[in-house]
């Protein structure tokens, strides 16, 4: 069965039918962040089809800004999304769960409360809009690492036009393509429902990779003819 988590604001909890139920003389939605998580797996579904999920609320003090800013940034760098002021969900996973625990200690610790629940998104249209509102996300983020491709793509074009093929200059475009890797690999790690964008990110890393892969043969050609 549900056990209601300890906490002042421990006021919410669930019905028969998996949605919370709040006691408006003690719980105020504008001053917390909602977690509803895990629309994904398939075990884990109700009788409607939709999958159940997990609710975090946390509640802080405005003062000091910087620790609520902090722990905002805290859930988007977990790959929360935010439908309106105060509303933040997250899918469930065991990951986030001992993460989320961590916050909600946090949180504690600033003053402020926090409460974990589980729910069910009310039927399938409600469980598409939360989906599509992730892979937006992410697909934002897979449009700022296009940009970045593309930057790459010409700064290789730049060296090869000025016929600049030295191993420092090809050492420079490696770490760049490092660092692309490695960007892309974050974007991929919170990319919980395959976003539009993210084979297009994944061809485009590939093809920075072979560019660079034909500008470094004309670094070791134009080294050979220097010798």
């Amino acid at each position: 069965g549900h056990r209601e988590p300890a906490g002042r604001a421990a006021r919410a909890r669930l019905a028969g039918d998996g949605q919370p139920v709040r006691n408006p003389a003690t719980f105020q939605p504008e001053d917390v962040w909602w977690c509803p998580q895990c629309w994904q797996k398939p075990a884990a579904t109700s009788s409607t089809g939709c999958a159940r999920g997990a609710i975090s609320a946390f509640k802080v003090p405005p003062e000091p800004a910087k620790k609520r800013v902090a722990l905002w940034r805290r859930l988007k760098g977990m790959g929360g999304i935010y439908l309106q002021n105060g509303v933040c969900l997250l899918p469930k996973t065991d990951d986030h769960a001992r993460r989320l625990k961590i916050l909600e200690n946090e949180a504690t610790r600033m003053g402020g409360d926090a409460v974990l629940l589980e729910t069910v998104a009310l039927d399938r249209a409600q469980e598409t809009k939360v989906i599509d509102r992730f892979k937006a996300d992410r697909d934002e983020q897979y449009r700022e690492f296009l940009l970045r491709c593309d930057d790459f793509d010409a700064e290789i074009a730049r060296e090869t036009a000025a016929a600049h093929f030295t191993y420092a200059e090809l050492e420079e475009n490696d770490v760049d393509l490092k660092k692309l890797r490695l960007w892309l690999e974050k974007i991929r790690k919170l990319d919980f429902y395959e976003a539009d964008l993210a084979a297009v990110a994944q061809q485009r890393l590939a093809g920075c990779t072979a560019l660079l892969d034909a500008y470094a043969q004309r670094v070791y050609d134009a080294q050979d003819e220097n010798r």
